[in-house]
């Protein structure tokens, strides 16, 4: 179980973590809901409602990772579709961002939150163990999963990750790059995602 995840009898998925790997884990989930940030209203609106149905952003964030989490829905890569059309795209996008991000921030917060909640929980019974197993209902391992997909695409936007090549490149940086450690978390991450995916097929 060290280092991968494992099924449980009934669903759910189990790690074993040290005391390092639950820090690190907590402290990137941490920052990640720093990054997205509160609800429109807070994060304890007195209505409800009010926030559901909240009209969102319809530009792009500016920052680069946020960029990444929450994509344009409509988009053009190449760069052929012409003027006309690219500008009936981003009208679409900017439209299709005011009616769903506000719900997909709401739920990558919930889903680094619940990584934060279970990770408090297993540091304290880890006190003086060094580590313990976390163990995860199925609706809480599809939470981390998605969580640890969203972990790894902020890391990859911080480390300009736009394809396999260049997950090829960082297993060669020197140890003293000091990207170093970011990629061994980004491959770490990797890793765990990998296992939990595993662990949750049918």
């Amino acid at each position: 179980m060290p280092g991968h995840f494992e099924p449980l009898p009934g669903g759910g998925a189990a790690v074993a973590l040290d005391d390092v790997e639950i820090s690190i884990i907590r402290s990137l989930a941490v920052q990640l809901l720093e990054l997205i940030g509160p609800g429109p209203a807070g994060d304890a609106p007195d209505d409800p409602l009010a926030e559901l149905f909240a009209d969102g952003p319809s530009e792009p964030p500016a920052d680069p990772v946020l960029r990444r989490l929450f994509p344009d829905a409509y988009t053009d890569p190449e760069g052929t579709s012409g003027p006309r059309l690219a500008d009936e795209q981003k009208a679409h996008s900017a439209e299709f961002r005011r009616y769903t991000e506000n719900d997909l921030r709401a739920g990558k917060r919930e889903n680094a939150l619940t990584v934060v909640r279970s990770l408090d929980a297993l540091a304290a019974e880890a006190a003086g163990a060094g580590g313990a197993v976390l163990k995860l209902t199925p609706q809480e391992s599809q939470q981390w999963l998605r969580a640890l997909n969203d972990l790894r695409l902020a890391i990859g936007s911080r480390l300009e990750i736009t394809n396999e090549d260049d997950t090829d490149l960082l297993y060669r940086l020197p140890d003293e790059d000091p990207r170093k450690p970011m990629v061994m978390a980004y491959l770490w991450l990797g890793g765990l995602q990998e296992t939990l995916v595993t662990t949750l097929l049918p």
